[in-house]
C-alpha cells in the first residue's frame, strides 16, 4: 500500500450536493427504473440549430489552439451582443472580456485574481455550491449572509455591509439566483455595488441566468452590474452559454471586467491552461446570432413550467415561494433529513417504475444546521414530466411518512 497521502485540499474537498446522488441514480436506471433528474440544471430545451450547424461545419484540417483569452472576433462579438441586445446602457469592449472554459472557469479565474489564501469571500446562502468549492481550492474562507424565504430570499444591501470584515476581499453573488430564483432589483444592485466600492472589495456578479426573469414584459433582463459605473474598477461579471442557449456541454463562458489588472490576471491564468476550446468558440459565435424571438419562446416556456410546478407542489401541501427568475426552487419538505429522504427517493422508491432525483439543500448553506429539511428542484423538464414528478414526490412523501 502506498504511504503517500493526499493534501488537505484534496482530502477535504467538498462533494457537490448537486451531483452527490448521481451514482445512486445510475444504479437505479440500471435496474430499469426511469429517473427524472430535477437535481441538476440541465435543460431539455433544444440547443439552437445555429450552434449545432457550427459544429457540423467545422472542417479545418488541424484542430489548433485558440488564443488564451479567446478568438478576438468572438470577444468583440460578445461585446457587440451585449450592446445590440439592448440590455445595457453602457458599452462593453472586446478588450474587457476573457473567454473561458465555461462560466465555472470564469468564476475560478475571478476569485483567484482577487484573493489570497486566508482571505474571505462573502456569499448569500443558500448559494451556488461551486462558490464554496472554488474557495476551498484557493484556500479562501467563505462567510455567509443568510437569506430568508419570508421575503423571497431578497438580498438586503444593509446586511451585506454589516457582514464585511477586514478579511473580506470579494462579494460573490448571482442574479437571478441559484438555487433561490431571486432577482436583485437595479436599485438594490446599485446599493450593493456602492457598498463594495466604499469598502474597497470586489463584486463578482454571476449573471448566467440574466434572460430568465418572469412576470415582466417580454425581453426584459435582470439588472446588470455592468450598468453600475461606480463599480467599474470593482466589478467582475461571470457569464456563459450553458443555460442561455441550452448548451451546457459546450463549456463556453467568459469573464467581463473594465478593471485592466483583473483582466490581465485572468489572461495569465488562461495562458497557464493554454486556451479555451476552439470548436466550441465557433459554436458560441453562431449562438450570438440567435434571434430575440427564440429567447421569448424559451422564457415563456420556462415561466409556464414554473407556474405549473409551483401550483402542483402547493397542491400537495408544500410551502413554495414563487421564484422570480432562473429555473430553480428552494423548497422545504415535511421530513427531518432531506438528504436521507433524497437518497431513499432515488435509490429505493418508485411509482410504477419512475422516480425523481432532487438535490438536498444543506450543501448550499455554510451555516451548520441550515437547509437540512430543504431541497433544490429544477424545472428544466417539459410540463408533462413535471406533472408526473409532482405525483411521484407526493406518493413518496406519503410512503416516507408511513415508514
Amino acid at each position: 500500500m502506498s504511504t503517500c497521502t493526499l493534501s488537505r485540499r484534496g482530502s477535504e474537498a467538498p462533494a457537490s450536493p448537486i451531483r452527490a446522488l448521481e451514482g445512486i441514480a445510475r444504479d437505479t436506471v440500471a435496474r430499469g427504473i426511469t429517473v427524472h433528474a430535477l437535481n441538476i440544471g440541465q435543460p431539455d430545451i433544444a440547443t439552437p440549430p445555429a450552434m449545432i450547424e457550427a459544429y457540423r461545419n467545422f472542417h479545418d484540417t488541424v484542430l489548433a489552439y485558440a488564443p488564451s483569452d479567446g478568438f478576438p472576433e468572438l470577444r468583440h462579438s460578445i461585446a457587440a451582443w451585449y450592446t445590440s441586445s439592448g440590455s445595457l446602457s453602457r458599452p462593453v469592449e472586446g478588450e474587457d472580456i476573457v473567454v473561458t472554459t465555461g462560466g465555472s472557469e470564469a468564476l475560478l479565474f475571478a476569485m483567484a485574481a482577487v484573493t489570497d489564501p486566508g482571505d474571505e469571500i462573502l456569499v448569500c446562502e443558500p448559494y451556488y455550491t461551486n462558490y464554496a468549492g472554488y474557495a476551498h481550492l484557493l484556500s479562501v474562507e467563505v462567510s455567509p449572509v443568510t437569506l430568508s424565504v419570508d421575503d423571497g430570499f431578497r438580498v438586503h444591501p444593509d446586511k451585506i455591509a454589516e457582514a464585511i470584515t477586514g478579511k473580506t476581499r470579494a462579494l460573490v453573488l448571482p442574479t437571478p439566483g441559484n438555487p433561490t430564483g431571486s432577482v436583485i432589483s437595479a436599485e438594490d444592485l446599485g446599493a450593493i455595488a456602492a457598498i463594495c466600492v466604499e469598502h474597497d472589495i470586489f463584486f463578482i456578479c454571476d449573471e448566467v441566468y440574466r434572460e430568465f426573469v418572469y412576470d415582466v414584459p417580454s425581453g426584459t433582463r435582470a439588472a446588470s452590474l455592468l450598468d453600475q459605473p461606480v463599480a467599474d474598477e470593482h466589478a467582475i461579471i461571470i457569464d456563459s452559454v450553458s443555460k442561455r442557449y441550452s448548451a451546457c456541454g459546450a463549456r463556453m463562458g467568459w469573464l467581463v471586467t473594465r478593471n485592466s489588472e483583473v483582466r490581465e490576471a485572468a489572461l495569465r491564468f488562461g495562458q497557464a491552461r493554454l486556451s479555451p476550446a476552439t470548436v466550441d468558440q465557433y459554436a458560441t459565435q453562431a449562438a450570438l446570432t440567435v434571434p430575440e424571438s427564440w429567447f421569448k419562446e424559451v422564457i415563456a416556456e420556462y415561466q409556464a413550467r414554473r407556474n405549473l410546478l409551483v401550483k402542483g407542489l402547493r397542491n400537495i401541501g408544500l410551502d413554495v415561494t414563487m421564484p422570480q427568475g432562473a429555473f430553480y426552487l428552494a423548497i422545504p419538505l415535511p421530513v427531518e433529513d432531506a438528504s436521507e429522504f433524497c437518497r431513499w427517493l432515488v435509490g429505493e422508491f418508485d411509482l410504477d417504475g419512475e422516480t425523481v432525483c432532487l438535490a438536498p439543500l444543506a450543501g448550499f448553506y455554510r451555516t451548520e444546521g441550515l437547509g437540512t429539511r430543504e431541497v433544490r428542484m429544477t424545472y428544466v423538464l417539459n410540463q408533462d414530466k413535471l406533472t408526473r414528478c409532482v405525483a411521484i414526490l407526493d406518493a413518496a412523501l406519503k410512503a416516507w411518512k408511513a415508514r
